[in-house]
């Protein structure tokens, strides 16, 4: 039997919208605004089965998919086959979709674990970007970031990810060094002793100042040091054994961006001990071929995103397929026509609800008019 066919495809981008203005991070001249649109696929069977997700595909890519057998795309066992990676995110929710299970489910079942219930997975809150650069004193700017996290704290993080290097680019050195310490020190105080608190420099810190920020905020016990410069094995290994001898237990984590082709040589070495791979540009598919190594090499596994809402909730369906699983990353948004109301973050969890695929809904008339407007549809004839 062929199986269900690819009947037709929707796609249109549907725009977010964040609590406040998002700043910066190390490397970027402008900020990151206030919206965040986030293109969406919708794959439909001839069967009338459907499912979504973000999807960059062309409408000559959607075109050569039309009447192909779902079976040729995607199954449980292989994941998403190479050709229709443009695809990955909705034809995972399509399969769940069909067989009536999250896809979380059949991920674990896939990888041979089983899978507690209600599902809750740790997550962060990744809003703290660099916001304060209009404040003049280091005091100022790390009371606003401070406040920042308490806001996060009272919607239930009790994790949280703080932008740093601001002496990369947008304040002089010294300067920029004094007010992360500053913001730092200053956060551990208004999320307390328990929380967990991660920092991200975007490469913006060279070897000594990732040395100096971590020896300055060593009381406040970081979990782990994102991105501190571009990947180099030497200057891991460096900073690897620093931490180590300074008695740190903070991690090295990388992988976010466009990463290095030997970043798993690293892990496996031992010295990058959090591997970032992006959920959309890598891939669940990927990722559940890759988790089984960090696994066996005791490194954790903390999928990016930024900027895409859909991270929030796809990302957590990976938890129960990787032992060492660290994160979500929770970036606050809200885009009319996603319902993403069974997900909830309660004290440092995010509970994932037992539905099938993603657990996500659209609003038909919303999307279709985004599809109108800015997208294309594709059907068979």
């Amino acid at each position: 039997m062929s199986g269900p066919r690819i009947a037709s495809i929707e796609l249109g981008t549907l725009v977010g919208r964040r609590p406040r203005l998002a700043g910066y991070n190390a490397r970027k001249k402008d900020d990151h605004g206030w919206e965040a649109p986030v293109s969406l696929a919708r794959v439909t069977t001839a069967d009338g089965a459907a499912g979504f997700g973000v999807s960059n595909l062309t409408r000559q890519q959607a075109e050569s998919f039309l009447e192909k057998p779902l079976h040729e795309l995607i199954t449980a066992e292989n994941g998403v086959d190479p050709k229709a990676f443009a695809l990955e995110t909705p034809l995972w929710d399509l399969l769940g979709q069909r067989a009536g299970l999250p896809v979380y489910r059949i991920l674990a079942d896939r990888a041979g674990r089983k899978v507690a219930e209600p599902l809750r997975v740790p997550c962060y809150d990744t809003t703290l970007l660099i916001d304060d650069l209009h404040l003049p004193t280091h005091a100022e700017g790390a009371a606003l970031i401070a406040s920042e996290a308490r806001f996060g704290y009272e919607q239930g993080h009790r994790a949280f990810k703080i932008k740093v290097g601001r002496g990369a680019r947008h304040m002089p050195l010294e300067e920029g060094n004094c007010r992360d310490i500053a913001v730092v020190r200053a956060v551990r105080a208004a999320v307390g002793p328990d929380a967990t608190i991660l920092i991200d420099a975007n490469n913006g810190y060279t070897l000594n100042i990732a040395k100096h920020i971590l020896s300055e905020t060593a009381g406040c016990n970081l979990f782990w040091l994102e991105e501190a410069f571009h990947e180099d094995d030497e200057l891991y290994e460096d900073l690897h054994a620093w931490i180590e001898r300074e008695g740190l237990s903070v991690l090295i984590a990388d992988g976010e961006g466009a990463a290095s082709p030997h970043l798993l040589a690293y892990a496996r070495r031992g010295i990058v001990d959090v591997i970032q791979y992006d959920i959309f540009s890598y891939g669940l598919t990927k990722w559940l071929q890759t988790a089984p190594k960090l696994d066996a090499w005791n490194v954790r596994t903390a999928p990016h995103h930024y900027g895409r809402h859909l991270g929030n909730f796809v990302s957590g369906h990976l938890a129960p397929a990787a032992e060492n699983f660290a994160f979500v990353e929770w970036d606050e948004l809200s885009t009319p026509g996603l319902d993403s109301s069974a997900y909830a973050v309660e004290n440092g969890m995010v509970s994932l609800p037992d539905a099938p695929g993603f657990g996500l809904n659209l609003d038909d008339d919303l999307f279709r008019k985004a599809v109108k407007e800015n997208g294309f549809v594709v059907k068979c004839t």
